[in-house]
């Protein structure tokens, strides 16, 4: 059976049972429907919770008030940044972000997706190992691979969380009733690194390297998934040799590839699962993505900022068949639309993949840690293989002096908002860049990036704003200071 219908059908029973519960703090609505006495009893049932927590991730069943994950992801990794503009029919919530004047009253900042999917995994965690006891059949080793699929989970979701929010509640025991929602304060964002870092290494040698078919390979944890979250981690926490030592592992293990110039359209189109592809959110026609509404011409809320076309991958007026091919795959430049997700998109069938990690963030992750460990000729030899594949322009070829670790540093994030334009990448990447050595750089990253896309009369503000670190990150959202009275608002916002 296809693995996105199982998502989707799974994730219609699981919340369907879930609705029956409480509405209280972080949106962790009680399983009660999965954790009854007729469940947890086979290995089948513990596949099927499994399951539901990647359900969660891809889609909401009818009933469900609430945008999809991968629509927040996008908005938070793209909305603060340089690369992206509302259009005329964007909300007051999206413009807000725009122009550096969040508000805890923002739909844009609600955490309800991400905090529930973690109770799926929690759950999973909490009571999957009993079914060890009830079931014969079930050995070892299956009931690991599927803990490693809810430890990793969980990870990815609090990195988003910690990246996102800074300090945020955190929850590792399973809302399964009403009379087990506990009201939490805020963890700090080192503690919750700490426990990303502790659940993927305890994940990794738990986790299998494939499921034996290229969908289950590229839609649910592997060893490698966890790998490249790993890299993402331990660069975000300034732990470059860790973070080269796991990129090297999915590197070395000769599993996946750059697609060539020709064959990009295949990582977004074309049914996804391409070879590049580490971990993507798989959509189809019975569970779409919500991209078709965001970016087509009609109705997109947002467009490509002018200066992508013109700066990011520049325009050759001598040469007209010199063409970057990742503007050509991304942007539509007669109109400055998004075109990325748009290939063979309709409003009755827009699934193309949201793609969380592939080979290419790998390579470039590896040589941005390899730069800060004064490997910068390294560090260019993989800029320049990712240039090569996708015939960059000279013009932004910036050329840095090896041992020019700043200048190779700027190489890269401007090599990553290439590759990734619109990937839910580029806020967290400047962000990255910007507090590496202690804010060292505030001023050459974040604050220059608001003088390039802010206007004149709200630019002051924005910089003033950036000046202050706490404002770096996104107020709590107002439902859930009103429901767990332990919250305290995020500073800047106070």
């Amino acid at each position: 059976m296809n693995l996105k219908y199982i998502y989707r059908s799974l994730l219609v029973l699981l919340f369907t049972a879930a609705l029956g519960g409480c509405n209280k703090w972080l949106e962790l609505k009680p399983v009660d429907g999965i954790v009854g006495e007729n469940y947890w009893k086979t290995k089948e049932q513990l596949s099927a919770a499994v399951t539901g927590i990647y359900a969660s991730m891809i889609g909401l069943p009818d009933g469900v008030s609430d945008k999809l994950l991968s629509e927040y992801l996008f908005m938070w990794g793209e909305l603060r940044a340089d690369m992206v503009i509302p259009t005329g029919t964007a909300s007051n919530d999206d413009n807000d972000i725009y122009n550096v004047n969040l508000l805890p009253t923002s739909t844009t900042v609600k955490w309800a997706s991400v905090y529930r999917t973690i109770n799926y995994c929690n759950t999973v965690i909490e009571l999957g190992p009993g079914v060890l006891e009830q079931d014969p059949t079930l050995t070892q080793d299956q009931l690991n691979a599927n803990l490693s699929e809810a430890y990793a989970i969980r990870a990815l979701m609090y990195f988003y969380l910690a990246r996102s929010f800074g300090d945020v509640p955190l929850q590792l025991k399973a809302v399964t009733s009403d009379d087990n929602v506990e009201q939490l304060a805020k963890s700090k964002q080192s503690e919750i690194l700490d426990q990303v870092v502790a659940d993927l290494t305890k994940a990794e040698p738990m986790a299998v390297t494939t499921y034996g078919t290229k969908a289950y390979d590229k839609g649910r944890v592997t060893k490698y998934t966890i790998n490249a979250i790993q890299a993402d981690v331990y660069l975000w926490m300034e732990k470059y040799t860790e973070s080269v030592t796991a990129c090297d592992k999915i590197i070395n293990a000769g599993q996946f590839g750059l697609l060539s110039s020709g064959s990009m359209y295949y990582l977004f189109a074309g049914g996804g699962n391409s070879n590049e592809a580490i971990f993507e959110f798989q959509y189809d026609a019975q569970a779409q993505n919500p991209f078709y509404n965001l970016f087509s011409n009609t109705t997109r809320r947002y467009q490509v900022a002018p200066r992508v076309i013109d700066e990011i991958y520049t325009v050759d007026y001598v040469n007209e068949d010199s063409v970057d091919v990742r503007g050509y795959y991304a942007v539509q430049s007669n109109n400055n639309g998004i075109r990325k997700y748009a290939w063979d998109a309709t409003s009755a069938a827009s699934f193309n993949h949201w793609i969380i990690y592939r080979y290419a963030d790998v390579l470039l992750m590896k040589a941005e840690a390899l730069n800060q460990l004064d490997k910068g000729q390294d560090a260019l030899d993989i800029v320049y293989q990712i240039r090569r594949r996708a015939h960059a322009l000279e013009q932004t070829d910036l050329s840095p002096a090896p041992d020019d670790k700043d200048g190779v540093a700027d190489f890269i994030l401007e090599e990553r908002a290439r590759e990734f334009s619109f990937e839910g990448k580029r806020w967290y990447d400047l962000l990255r860049n910007a507090k590496r050595d202690n804010y060292r750089r505030l001023q050459a990253v974040l604050l220059t990036m608001v003088i390039n896309t802010v206007s004149p009369d709200r630019q002051q503000s924005a910089i003033n704003k950036y000046k202050d670190f706490n404002s770096h990150y996104f107020p709590i959202y107002y439902y859930e200071l009103q429901t767990d009275k332990k919250l305290v608002q995020n500073p800047f916002y106070q």
